[in-house]
């Protein structure tokens, strides 16, 4: 372990224990079900134990409308895909947010790259979704049509989310930074009818215009209809407007595909992962009011592009009728601190980021990171890959009063089943808890749970939020083998935990990138966390080679960051690895690259590497248009040819 203490680094304060919506809701389910519960734990038992009242009391507690009521809430099925979950009701998503609408006041803050900066109200956002919901209407766009947008995180991207819910229509979304093959591979499985696209977009210091791309995408999506274009900037909206214009949005059945979103498709054809409108109501409201602490008012800002579930996620924000701060642009041009300094000019509440991000922060010491310049921070959030011990004290350092919040869950539920709580303490490299009604456990190979030892992620009851269906997978062939397959009639997630009875929870990696040293199991967060402490170290990549048949294997470690690996940096890494974690911890080989290669929603490479280091050709273990730096990749191949073949 990286801390020498076993004590909490984050402590909430006695006036903060009864006033939060966690406390509000637990107070709400004593009332109506008469139940009793001594603390949190227990509390999650009941929630996981009793669906069906778990999940009333969540639709109940945050008066959820629906305009048809459903007879039962939830009617279990084996396998447990097949739960009903609140049969016959009728919901709308954006009818739950429009009912927030509050006229001239201020619903986004919207930050481009160029530092300008604009005030979105009500009225004007909606008065934007409506002229965009007229135009679908004049289109003929109806309930269940497919709706897709290549689009930046701007206002108008809500506006038209807004506009296709409110018609019933299935919405999915793909960022510029996506090429057109990639593009293709997604909203290609859709048939979608209208394409939404940006004119241009700004990143990283570039413009870049996108007249090239928008046609070949028409090109190449043989049943669209009709294709609208944004520009960027808001000379085409009314953003004083006094005109209240409500869209009237159409209730669906709570089963009804909200969206569609995919995974990274980086080793095959993207999985379209369609999720259904009531799951994400009640879950967004679960975990942004109830585990994140997002109240009415507040500001909140999560880092994402529209290509990555936390877009969706942030969504959310506004159920809990928070302002939504979006910043459009690189997080790192033209340095690293432009989004915090954002943070402290729109007085930002909820901060949230990639856990690389957070990690770099430290490694740079952004100073815009002080109690001083950022004393209204309430939560960090950071998802996307373990956030590092280390990284968790520095910012608990400098934000004393902020409660750090990591979050993992996935594209294949558009949330967390670990996350945060309000009235509990926070361990430096640990989640909290597992959320409300999801029901996680650490499993062994045997398919026993098991404490403080690692261990699969898996989940032994369902959740709304769980896909509804990929879309075209009609028998659930494919669904079976993403979630089912390794254990009967459970969820397993592909996560690997330290499941400890009073910190809370630790995820070590992807299970499928889980090292074996001498048949000790170890997973790639465990390094990466002891290597973010050592200032020579930029990033980092970590594979394990099978050597023979018996168990044996090469630890293989990529390092970027120094300017030339000499052995007394080895030294120093072997040394620092031995005392943080143990010696089986050390590689037995050091290679320094100029780059690790990242997905588009920033997760690192470690199985396509190991499949190219193991001989596979890259273009049947990656598709570069799913890379964020597809380049890459060329030097694995290299050091392969040189290592292996040489």
């Amino acid at each position: 372990m990286l801390l020498k203490t076993n004590a909490p680094i984050w402590i909430p304060e006695k006036k903060q224990l009864p006033n939060n919506s966690m406390k509000a809701f637990q107070d709400f389910v004593v009332s109506a079900t008469g139940e009793e519960f001594s603390d949190y734990s227990d509390f999650h038992n009941w929630s996981i134990s009793e669906l069906s009242g778990f999940w009333e009391c969540i639709a109940n507690f945050f008066e959820v409308q629906f305009d048809t009521p459903f007879k039962i809430a939830v009617r279990p099925g084996i396998p447990f895909y097949q739960t009903k979950w609140f049969t016959d009701a009728t919901v709308s998503y954006t009818h739950h947010i429009e009912r927030n609408f509050n006229h001239l006041k201020p619903v986004i803050f919207y930050r481009n790259e160029k530092q300008d900066d604009t005030t979105v109200t009500w009225n004007a956002l909606f008065k934007k979704a409506k002229e965009i919901q007229d135009y679908l209407l004049k289109a003929g766009i109806k309930k269940g049509d497919c709706v897709v947008g290549y689009l930046t995180h701007h206002p108008v991207t809500i506006a038209a989310f807004f506009a296709v819910n409110s018609l019933g229509a299935i919405w999915s979304c793909c960022s510029p930074d996506f090429g057109v093959e990639s593009v293709l591979n997604r909203f290609g499985q859709l048939n979608p009818k209208i394409l939404f696209a940006m004119s241009e977009y700004s990143y990283n210091g570039n413009n870049f215009i996108l007249k090239e791309k928008v046609e070949a995408l028409k090109q190449g999506l043989p049943n669209l209809e009709n294709t609208l274009v944004f520009d960027t900037d808001f000379s085409s909206w009314d953003l004083t407007t006094r005109e209240i214009i409500p869209l009237k949005p159409l209730s669906v059945s709570f089963d009804h595909p909200i969206w569609v979103l995919f995974s990274s498709g980086t080793t095959g054809q993207p999985k379209a992962i369609t999720h259904r409108t009531g799951g994400m109501l009640l879950e967004q409201f679960k975990a942004l009011s109830l585990h994140q602490s997002v109240a009415e008012g507040e500001r909140f800002f999560w880092n994402t592009t529209t290509g990555w579930m936390m877009w969706n996620y942030a969504l959310g924000s506004l159920l809990c009728n928070a302002v939504l701060c979006i910043y459009d642009g690189s997080p790192s041009y033209p340095d690293l601190g432009v989004q915090w300094r954002f943070a402290a000019d729109k007085k930002i509440n909820h901060f949230g980021h990639g856990a690389p991000f957070l990690i770099q922060s430290m490694k740079d010491q952004i100073k815009a990171v002080t109690q001083s310049e950022l004393p209204q921070i309430k939560t960090i959030g950071s998802t996307g890959a373990p956030l590092s011990e280390a990284a968790f004290v520095w910012l608990q350092d400098r934000l004393p009063n902020a409660q750090i919040i990591s979050l993992s869950g996935g594209t294949d539920v558009c949330s967390a089943f670990l996350g945060g709580h309000p009235q509990l303490p926070v361990y430096a490299g640990y989640l909290q808890c597992a959320m409300l009604g999801a029901a996680v456990e650490g499993w062994n190979p045997e398919g026993e749970q098991v404490w403080k030892e690692k261990a699969e992620l898996v989940l032994t009851q369902p959740m709304p939020c769980m896909p509804l269906y990929f879309w075209g997978d009609t028998n659930k062939k494919r669904y079976n083998a993403s979630y089912f397959e390794k254990f009967e009639n459970v969820w397993t997630h592909g996560d690997w935990i330290y499941y400890h009875p009073k910190r809370g929870i630790q995820v070590l990696g992807r299970s499928d990138a889980t090292l074996n040293k001498n048949g000790i199991r170890i997973g790639t967060a465990e390094l990466y966390n002891a290597l973010d402490l050592l200032p020579e170290l930029e990033d980092h990549l970590v594979v394990d080679l099978p050597t023979s048949k018996s168990g044996g294997s090469w630890l293989l470690l990529f390092l970027v960051g120094p300017a030339s690996l000499d052995d007394v940096l080895k030294n120093k890494i072997r040394k620092h690895l031995r005392e943080h974690c143990s010696p089986r911890h050390i590689p037995d080989q050091m290679i320094l690259i100029s780059e690790i290669p990242y997905t588009l929603s920033g997760k690192k490479l470690e199985i396509p590497v190991k499949k190219i280091l193991q001989g596979s050709r890259p273009e049947k273990v990656v598709s570069s248009g799913a890379l964020k730096n597809p380049k890459s990749i060329a030097e694995f191949v290299a050091i392969r040819d040189q290592l292996f073949l040489g």
